[in-house]
């Protein structure tokens, strides 16, 4: 079935892809929980390990693979999802949406944003994992190992303003790049999390995994918020992409 053809035969039937969505939510679910039980069993603990040391170089611990430029970049992508440049871009996109009066678009996002810092804080302090104590931290953490916060956090904000910004683009390869650079994001964060050694890999999967999880379930409360006409539905590619000054995102 064309692109085109299948979008059409799904927006015809918004039950069949709230269905999708939902099961996309209970697989991320899922796979955290199975994930969740193995780290408590110590089943994954070789393989964080290997893949750990795997980052680092044989005979000097303390020294990630890679030249020293590759070090710093690790730094700079983990600060891309570090709690205050994640609610510092909340709260700044987040106020954009107020003065536009975008209520609903608002609304999503702090709600996701908010509740996915609630989220891993609780499940941080509910598992208390131990950081990763093969390797010198490459970062100062302060917190639980399981799940990463980073890594969910930089799923939830990453993947939510994705969606907010491609359900006012008409144009697919618009809406396919801003959601890879989402994603692009979201890997990054997790990925350098491992390489400055403050997680076991995981912790960064585990991360993933809620972030996602939590992501999809808020995208479909803002889906059946937009069903009642609460907030503005998904754009059609009849409409141009500059949006009306007075619409709302979400």
């Amino acid at each position: 079935m064309p692109y085109s053809s299948a979008r059409a035969f799904l927006r015809r039937n918004v039950e069949l892809s709230t269905l999708i969505f939902l099961a996309l939510a209970v697989l991320a679910v899922w796979g955290f929980a199975e994930l969740a039980d193995e780290v408590i069993e110590g089943s994954t603990r070789d393989l964080d390990r290997d893949l750990l040391l795997l980052l680092r170089t044989e005979g000097d611990l303390s020294n990630p693979i890679g030249p020293p430029w590759l070090e710093e970049m690790g730094r700079d992508l983990t600060a891309l999802g570090g709690v205050i440049v994640l609610t510092l871009a909340t709260l700044l996109v987040g106020g954009f949406f107020l003065l536009q009066r975008q209520w609903g678009s608002m609304l999503y996002l702090w709600v996701a944003v908010g509740g996915g810092i609630l989220i891993s804080g609780i499940a941080k302090e509910a598992f208390s994992r131990p950081r990763p104590d093969l390797v010198p931290h490459g970062s100062i953490v302060h917190t639980a190992s399981f799940p990463s916060g980073h890594s969910m956090m930089a799923a939830v904000a990453y993947l939510t303003l994705g969606v907010l910004i491609a359900r006012v683009l008409t144009r697919r390869r618009l809406k396919t790049y801003v959601l890879s650079v989402a994603v692009a994001l979201t890997i990054l964060v997790g990925i350098s999390r491992v390489f400055m050694g403050v997680h076991w890999p995981t912790d960064v999967a585990a991360g993933w995994l809620a972030g996602a999880g939590w992501a999809v379930l808020c995208l479909l409360v803002a889906r059946w918020l937009g069903q009642r006409g609460h907030v503005e539905p998904e754009r059609s590619e009849d409409e141009p992409d500059a949006a009306p000054e007075n619409s709302r995102l979400v």
